[in-house]
């Protein structure tokens, strides 16, 4: 069986129009090429990017967070439709996480829609708790988020989780024949 390789790399003002094109497929327009532009320039913000070669779409999925303070604060995670249910999300996830503790930060929180089980699913699958909910926190339906949780990036068994967790991604990937290369 023949790989795909995935790439993950930080993405630059070069990635712009790719980034847009996504946030449409994926959220109908959520943020505008300014915001993120805005995103790309602030060096709070790290917005990391999941490419193929092998692939028609320029870009299959984006991840951003924010550094304040200790916290890394999830904004996007997002995969193309065409890909959903491949693993790309749990590859994007890890990622983040990995960069957030990397950087030294010690959580992770971001807001989830209460009816979209599918991303439940996969922070809680990467040990998110719930911690909160705001609501009528979208302004497109009035709908609740969920405000969800992880801690301990940096105590010395988080090392061991991160590797847990590469095998996992790893694994998922293979099945639809993704190989993951780290940038």
């Amino acid at each position: 069986m023949i790989s795909l390789d995935l790439k993950l790399q930080s993405l630059t003002t070069e990635h712009l129009s790719a980034i847009v094109e996504l946030d449409q497929a994926c959220f109908g327009g959520l943020w505008t090429m300014d915001a993120y532009q805005r995103e790309l320039d602030s060096p709070n913000s790290d917005l990391l990017g999941l490419f193929s070669p092998g692939s028609s779409l320029r870009l299959l999925g984006i991840g951003c967070f924010w550094s304040i303070l200790e916290e890394a604060h999830i904004t996007i995670l997002a995969v193309h439709p065409q890909y959903h249910c491949q693993g790309l999300g749990q590859a994007l996830l890890y990622s983040l996480l990995k960069t957030a503790s990397d950087r030294g930060l010690e959580r992770a929180t971001l807001e989830v829609r209460a009816s979209n089980l599918a991303a439940i699913s996969l922070y809680q699958k990467f040990g998110f708790k719930t911690a909160g909910r705001r609501r009528r926190y979208y302004k497109d339906n009035g709908e609740d988020a969920l405000i969800l949780w992880l801690s301990d990036l940096q105590q010395p068994q988080f090392q061991a989780t991160l590797l847990e967790w590469h095998t996992m991604v790893s694994d998922r990937l293979s099945k639809f024949s993704w190989q993951l290369l780290f940038q």
